[in-house]
């Protein structure tokens, strides 16, 4: 006679966590030190990113004026595609906020060839992302005030056919996903300064 055994755990007893929610807890869980604010502003990086990028795949996909319209994109590369690898790619970027605060940010995760298992020098995170800061919150500053002024960063008109052009609930839906954009740089910068003063070892402040 064999016996099995199930799978389901008895009624009390907390299932194992799954890859995937093992993973998640892994790539967000803080080291310790982290103040509660640092750990805020990291979490809400990708956040303020993600309203952005669903607009511009929605925009890509079910507005029929967008529809055809390549721009400046080469012949081979289709609109839906660049928007959807922009979009991703921002939120890839935005993500690399949380390891300032999380355990890969200062030390190599296993699947990094070569370097796994080892220390992350200060610099090597601080270095682009205090740049990132500074870039990420003069462009986006720059961008809205070029907006607000009815023209491009190149200083040429917007197009007629700009999301904003159409008024009414278009151009409120174009603000409330874009403008937290602003918030991108200063967030990265303040969750950057943080991470500093952590691996230096000088005591958290502020609120937290």
């Amino acid at each position: 006679m064999t016996s099995t055994v199930s799978s389901v755990s008895p009624p009390g007893v907390p299932r194992p966590p799954g890859r995937l929610r093992r993973a998640w807890a892994a790539a967000h869980s803080p080291v310790a030190g982290v103040p509660r604010w640092a750990r805020s502003a990291a979490y809400a990086v990708p956040l303020v990113v993600l309203p952005s990028s669903l607009w511009r795949v929605l925009v890509a996909f079910f507005d029929e004026r967008t529809a055809g319209k390549a721009g400046d994109l080469p012949a081979w590369l289709p609109s839906e595609v660049y928007v959807i690898l922009l979009s991703v790619l921002s939120e890839l970027v935005a993500f690399t906020a949380v390891g300032l605060v999380a355990a890969w940010g200062e030390v190599f995760p296993r699947w990094v060839p070569l370097l796994r298992g080892r220390r992350v020098p200060t610099w090597g995170a601080v270095v682009p992302a205090a740049l990132g800061a500074v870039v990420l919150t003069a462009l986006w500053t720059a961008a809205s005030v070029a907006e607000a002024a009815g023209v491009t960063l190149r200083g040429e008109p917007l197009p007629s056919d700009y999301p904003t052009a159409a008024g009414g609930w278009e151009a409120a839906v174009f603000y409330l996903c874009y403008a937290p954009l602003l918030l991108w740089g200063p967030l990265l910068g303040a969750v950057t300064v943080a991470y500093v003063r952590r691996r230096r070892g000088v005591p958290p402040t502020g609120p937290g």
